[in-house]
């Protein structure tokens, strides 16, 4: 089966590459300059040229706060753009993966994990145009797609907190964290060993909606503190602070940890521990900052 993979410049996009082709299989990866999948033209091309059995759509505006100002724009990528998709893949009987996040819910009130089948009800522009998207994957494409939501993405390539808390750590003497918000800190490259593996059983019974999440719960102050002991410095440099010290246009999910059911329904155990993901994932993604 050939895979094509959208969005192949980002930090999940190139971890789903890099997967897949560990695993031998035939992979096609184009990234945003290669494939506008707002431009119906260009996703027709794109599928009948290279003829994927299966498509994995890592592109996305993923600007949480612009997306306040900007929700056309984001509309376009996040909702019409996996609607195209999704079109292109029903014509010529290829399947779709399609990723999504966490801000499709409030995270306002909840204190126990999200189930798949949870109801939506997104607080943010971002959420709106995700969840957009996800409905749009699923009308056009039933049966034959999966949706899958991750939150809290960590990874070698390109910007993220867990870079971010290292760079930090070597420039401050301090480092201020909100403490009041809750999730999943998640290792892209597992999220990616995850799509590779549910790309292989779509199916009849693997359809739908997956939480790809590494299991357990932090707060963005337990993960910087993680991270500090982890490079050898002390934690107690970090301190916790509240989200309203950091006032952003978009609000934050002050709980959005997601539960992981249907991956046992399929056969599949849910992914690790967020704390053994990030002792694997940390020297990869320094190794990548050096």
């Amino acid at each position: 089966m050939r895979w094509l993979v959208t969005g192949a410049g980002g930090m999940l996009g190139r971890d789903v590459v890099e997967e897949l082709t560990r695993r031998g299989e035939d992979v096609v990866a184009l990234d945003r300059t290669a494939l506008d999948i707002t431009r119906p033209e260009s996703v027709d091309s794109a599928v009948a040229d290279h003829r994927p059995g299966l498509v994995v759509n890592c592109a996305a505006y993923t600007a949480v706060d612009d997306a306040e100002t900007d929700e056309a724009r984001a509309l376009e990528i996040n909702g019409e753009g996996p609607r195209l998709l999704a079109r292109a893949c029903a014509a010529r009987d290829a399947r779709l993966i399609h990723v999504s996040t966490d801000y499709v819910f409030s995270g306002d009130t909840r204190t126990a994990p999200y189930p798949e089948d949870h109801q939506p009800a997104p607080r943010t522009a971002y959420g709106r145009t995700k969840l957009a998207g996800e409905r749009a994957v699923l009308e056009e494409l039933p049966g034959r797609s999966a949706i899958v939501r991750t939150a809290w993405l960590y990874g070698a390539h390109g910007a993220n907190f867990v870079r971010t808390m290292i760079g930090l750590e070597a420039r401050r003497d301090t480092v201020d964290v909100v403490d009041d918000q809750r999730g999943q800190p998640t290792w892209s490259a597992d999220v990616a060993e995850r799509i590779a593996d549910l790309g292989i059983r779509l199916g009849p019974d693997a359809h739908g909606v997956f939480h790809a999440t590494n299991s357990g719960e932090a707060t963005w102050y337990e993960l910087a503190r993680e991270v500090f002991s982890l490079v050898g410095a002390d934690p107690d440099r970090v301190r916790p602070t509240s989200s309203a010290a950091f006032s952003r246009p978009a609000p934050r999910p002050a709980y959005s940890a997601l539960g992981h059911d249907r991956w046992r329904e399929i056969g599949l155990k849910p992914m690790r521990d967020w704390k053994s993901a990030l002792h694997e994932a940390l020297p990869h993604t320094r190794k990548e900052m050096s």
